[in-house]
């Protein structure tokens, strides 16, 4: 990463800092540090020359775009121009074309690094009476996305199957750790919409290292399934869910112990593919 000038970078990040963290006053003003976003940048070898729209510039933009009502580029860089003229600078073109190139520049794991990053810098620092019982609850949602129809996207993200060729649309999926005591996004992972282990399930598996034993995972009724309840539980974190549509209990068994208080016991799957007898 080669910088123009440190200074500029520092005025440009509290800047940004003011613009989104009203002044601080929130966590977010001690988390969105310099370290981290010049770290993300070092990571991906993000070269910066002195242009108007450098990364940070083009993050603040680019964050802007996304908070607000209107979503559109013009949108976008008009606030752009209007915070230049409001601090005495030459208002820059009204052109979209060079923002949408910056943001293009820029990889998408520069925003999901500095994302994590203060996610988890912010779940770190999170006071301890937001906890529950002192511990720790992690949301795990998942949601999917559609995109523009082009050959980039096709291939990396492509329609459902059941589609015709020429009448869908990119479909990608996504699922999510969110820390209840923050409400920041702790991991997320991204990956087409059809395959083997790309169901929130599947998607699971690969971000689970986000949990530590003594969590508690909060999640739907589909993560209700014997095989990941009982691998987290081998590793000290609980599981809360709703009870899968598909599994039947007969809460007239079991142990009572109040008012909407039951203990039941499930017996493990005759078969539980993908988990090898060590495991169980």
């Amino acid at each position: 990463m080669s910088f123009s000038n440190q200074g500029r970078f520092r005025q440009q990040l509290r800047f940004l800092r003011r613009q989104f963290l009203q002044d601080e006053e929130l966590p977010f003003g001690d988390v969105l540090s310099e370290s981290i976003v010049s770290k993300a940048l070092c990571d991906h070898a993000v070269d910066w020359v002195d242009r108007i729209y450098s990364p940070l510039v083009t993050l603040w933009v680019f964050l802007g775009q996304v908070l607000s009502q209107d979503h559109s580029c013009r949108a976008a860089v008009a606030r752009l121009i209007a915070h230049r003229v409001s601090r005495g600078q030459r208002p820059c073109s009204a052109e979209t074309g060079a923002y949408c190139q910056a943001r293009k520049r820029l990889p998408e794991e520069f925003f999901s690094d500095v994302a994590r990053q203060t996610g988890q810098a912010l779940d770190e620092t999170a006071e301890k009476q937001w906890l529950w019982k002192r511990r720790r609850v992690l949301v795990y949602d998942g949601s999917t996305v559609s995109m523009p129809d082009t050959e980039e996207n096709q291939l990396a993200y492509p329609q459902p199957p059941q589609q015709q060729p020429g009448v869908g649309f990119p479909l990608a999926r996504m699922a999510a750790f969110f820390s209840l005591s923050c409400g920041a996004v702790l991991d997320l992972a991204v990956c087409s919409y059809s395959g083997k282990g790309h169901s929130e399930l599947g998607m699971l598996r690969t971000l689970w290292d986000t949990l530590r034993s003594g969590d508690i995972m909060l999640a739907d009724r589909y993560m209700c399934a014997y095989h990941e309840i009982h691998l987290l539980k081998q590793h000290g974190i609980d599981t809360v869910t709703r009870l899968h549509h598909c599994r039947k209990v007969d809460f007239r068994r079991g142990q009572r112990l109040g008012k909407g208080d039951h203990i039941v016991q499930w017996s493990k799957p005759s078969l539980i593919r993908s988990v090898d007898r060590q495991t169980l």
